[in-house]
């Protein structure tokens, strides 16, 4: 199984990827003659001098962390403090958001006892990997479908598990294929798997594109290329968002590089966290785990890796209004090929849509226009007008223009107010089928 950054976990928690990834927290605190600094820097030297990716940083690591052992810097007698220190001084010189130690005996165990060869690339997954896929529909965590037909799809991780992962990546590709547009959200994926990244890519290309080259150490090269038979068929030219943030990190980045790159769709949201490199897990002496940058992403689409920059978006907006913006976007692009009546509430979807994004300022306070309306009301609650008719459920109401109001979930129907001086005196109800009320305010 192919580790690019953090596990699922740190997403659903909604921890940075960017910033935790290689650096969990640290397991309780061992007593002082746990704590061999001596052995364990040796240690940690040994592994990055053998499997860093970047040559000429290498003797600059080994450099500070034998200063920092001869200065006496790490003599603690808390692992965490040692961990943590060890960080600092490794962030200083590689500003590197894949390598980093952490404490763990029970997991440094496990890598301990792992026969050769298990912890390769190319390896099998464990009945571990597989059970933690599988815990999380394998980082599928929401398929829906929002207004307009728009499919929308949440991955927390780009885990893979073989078949098994496929099968419920085709589930997803199958829900998504009958969509008018996709929106698929990476704003919590903290990475994964490359295998993961090429089986959900391979559906908007064409059979064989090349999308990455991995650089492994001195030698090995790893090339990608998109997948040549795909069980669910393909989405190429399906109108496709994706939802970033800084919590978008490694493998996630991969995937939107390709989008980005090929031009398949719009990135929406913040910049990625720039954590290009892919990276293993080593055991330490002493207890302790370290994750060390093994191989660098080569994106086919641009000829560059994004380690340490991220990928901007084609939409720049805060994160928590990335979904209705792509919403927007997508219902104006459907729109503009649709016709009659499906334009027309196309239309006005994205116009209300718009309208909460960005509020529309009223000719009067809101407080002017609630009042009674014949047999409708309507009433200010919490900043915010309600459409009541008799008994019926409250309605919100959302500005379109400086006198007339929509409804989120009618967008085509229509409330137009009569305004004489700074005074309403009556309303207008304009329905989708045509239809009109008009009806004076009550006294």
């Amino acid at each position: 199984m192919k580790y690019v950054t953090l596990m699922i976990g740190a997403a659903t928690l909604g921890i940075s990827a960017a910033s935790n990834a290689a650096q969990p927290a640290p397991a309780p605190v061992a007593s002082a003659t746990q704590v061999d600094a001596k052995a364990v820097v040796a240690d940690v030297r040994r592994i990055i001098a053998a499997n860093y990716v970047l040559a000429d940083v290498r003797p600059k690591l080994d450099a500070a962390l034998a200063k920092g052992l001869e200065a006496g810097r790490y003599n603690v007698s808390d692992p965490g403090d040692l961990a943590a220190r060890l960080n600092e001084d490794m962030t200083a010189v590689a500003h590197d958001k894949h390598l980093g130690i952490h404490y763990d005996p029970r997991e440094q165990a496990s890598l301990a006892a792992r026969p050769p060869g298990a912890g390769d690339d190319d390896a099998p997954p464990s009945p571990e990997e597989l059970h933690q896929a599988t815990q999380f529909n394998h980082g599928i965590l929401q398929l829906k479908v929002l207004p307009g037909n728009i499919r929308y799809m949440e991955t927390l991780g780009f885990f893979w598990g073989g078949k098994p992962t496929a099968e419920a990546y085709d589930n997803a590709i199958r829900f998504l294929r009958d969509g008018d547009a996709i929106i698929i959200d990476l704003r919590r994926n903290g990475g994964g798997s490359p295998d993961a990244v090429q089986y959900l890519i391979s559906h908007f290309l064409k059979p064989s594109t090349p999308i990455v080259t991995f650089y492994m150490g001195a030698n090995k090269v790893d090339k990608l290329s998109s997948l040549p038979n795909l069980p669910a068929g393909r989405l190429i030219g399906k109108p496709l968002y994706v939802l970033t943030s800084g919590n978008s990190a490694s493998a996630a980045e991969e995937f939107i590089g390709h989008v980005a790159g090929f031009k398949l769709g719009e990135i929406i949201g913040e910049n990625t966290a720039g954590a290009g490199f892919r990276n293993s897990f080593f055991p330490v002496t002493g207890g302790y785990v370290i994750s060390v940058s093994v191989g660098r992403a080569v994106l086919a689409s641009t000829g560059k890796d994004w380690e340490g920059v991220g990928i901007a978006p084609t939409t720049q907006v805060d994160v928590d209004k990335a979904l209705e913006v792509a919403q927007v976007h997508a219902l104006k692009r459907i729109a503009r090929t649709a016709t009659g009546e499906d334009k027309r509430v196309l239309e006005a979807r994205a116009a209300v849509l718009d309208a909460q994004l960005n509020p529309v300022a009223t000719a009067l306070p809101l407080n002017d226009y609630a009042g009674a309306y014949g047999e409708r009301s309507v009433s200010l609650t919490n900043g915010k007008l309600f459409w009541q008719r008799g008994n019926g459920p409250k309605i919100a109401m959302v500005a379109i223009a400086p006198n007339e109001f929509s409804f989120e979930d009618d967008p085509v129907t229509h409330v137009k107010f009569n305004v004489a001086g700074n005074a309403v005196t009556g309303l207008e109800l304009l329905r989708g089928d045509g239809s009109r009320v008009a009806a004076s305010r009550n006294r």
